[in-house]
């Protein structure tokens, strides 16, 4: 089976350690981010790539990827 590539608000709120709301608009400012750029989103989800590359630029993209 296939690793899932994205994230849902619930899943960013127990990463982040933040309340399901907040997950919400993180994943709500994330798309936005993204649709500005001409990306195709899936509302209620955000790419696990583009998460990593917000919140742990600092790390490697294949680190990243894996959380």
């Amino acid at each position: 089976m296939k690793a899932a590539t994205f994230l849902t608000a619930m899943e960013i709120a127990d990463i982040l350690g933040v309340s399901r709301s907040t997950g919400y608009k993180i994943v709500s400012i994330l798309n936005n981010e993204l649709k500005d750029k001409g990306y195709i989103i899936v509302p209620g989800r955000v790419s696990k790539k583009y998460f990593s590359e917000r919140f742990y630029d600092d790390i490697s993209s294949d680190e990243a990827v894996n959380l």
